[in-house]
């Protein structure tokens, strides 16, 4: 039996007015590949503006021995402790238009109760739309778009998106369950997994960042700023352009891979389009999923990549 949920968090002194706003999902601890999410995820909340309004009582919900918070020892002394914080953020857009934000650790227990939770949390300010966020390693080329992979319930919310129409099982995250559980529930909810390149899966690539905040735009009619995303992303493209001109070995490799990109948009008999690329069929996808996991230091049980 699942607990009260209502015992799992509590709402500020005081809620501005929201009208009907999106809930954006950014938990960290499962895949991120490029730190797409967590980029995401502080970019909007350090470049809009933003306060925190629903606070979860994270002592339920995290395994602190699996997952270490940071102290600092200074003078011979504890001064400080890097306590875990899960919480909802109302956030301003560039139209002054609010939205939710879900952001801190994914619990590591009672998944029902939380999802039942953000559930409850959803009816009280009356969000219209949860949209979650991803990002997975693929054999695809920093030369080339990026490909996004849509998910949600009902379907007509991801029809401009390609389809994945083979079945493939992955290990499971919170965020999932909860657009699972919600769109039984009759919410509307959508995921974005945006595909980057698996040699850079480890690294901070804003522009994955980019292309899951273009996805919220294009779902939620939020209008939200890329620029200092941008100019990091322009760093980060001459950095690894420079990188590719000096190794001949890792010439082929990004040559192999734009010929496999091309030749599958050819296959598929699709263009060079932002949120599309390649189908990715259901064994490249849970290969992928497994091979970014177990690449993560004592994470293959527990992922913490966000």
């Amino acid at each position: 039996m699942v607990l009260d949920p209502r015992g799992l968090y509590e709402f500020a002194e005081s809620i501005p007015t929201l009208g009907e706003p999106v809930l954006i999902q950014a938990l960290d601890g499962f895949v991120d590949a490029g730190g797409a999410r967590r980029l995401t995820r502080e970019h909007l909340l350090s470049t809009l503006r933003s306060e925190q309004i629903v606070t979860f009582d994270i002592d339920q919900l995290y395994d602190y021995r699996a997952r270490r918070p940071h102290m600092l020892l200074a003078a011979n002394k504890w001064e400080s402790f890097n306590a875990p914080t899960l919480a909802v953020h109302a956030v301003w857009d560039a139209n002054d238009t609010p939205f939710l934000l879900l952001s801190g650790p994914e619990p590591d227990t009672q998944w029902e109760r939380f999802v039942a939770a953000v559930e409850l949390i959803m009816q009280v300010l009356g969000a219209r739309l949860i949209v979650g966020l991803s990002a997975i390693p693929m054999n695809v080329p920093h030369t080339r778009p990026l490909g996004v992979i849509a998910h949600g319930t009902p379907a007509e919310l991801i029809e401009d998106y390609p389809k994945v129409r083979e079945s493939v099982r992955v290990p499971a995250s919170v965020g999932h369950v909860l657009e699972l559980r919600l769109g039984q529930a009759g919410i509307d909810a959508i995921g974005f997994a945006t595909n980057v390149p698996h040699y850079l899966a480890n690294l901070d690539y804003p522009q994955a960042a980019i292309s899951l905040i273009e996805c919220i735009e294009k779902s939620s009619g939020l209008r939200l700023p890329v620029e200092a995303l941008a100019e990091a992303a322009i760093e980060i493209r001459e950095s690894i352009d420079a990188q590719v001109t000096e190794s001949e070995e890792i010439q082929q490799v990004v040559s192999s891979l734009e010929k496999s990109y091309d030749d599958s948009l050819a296959t598929f008999g699709l263009g060079p389009i932002s949120d599309g690329g390649p189908l990715p069929t259901a064994d490249e996808l849970g290969a992928e999923f497994e091979r970014y996991l177990s690449s993560q230091p004592g994470q293959s049980d527990h992922p913490d990549a966000g």
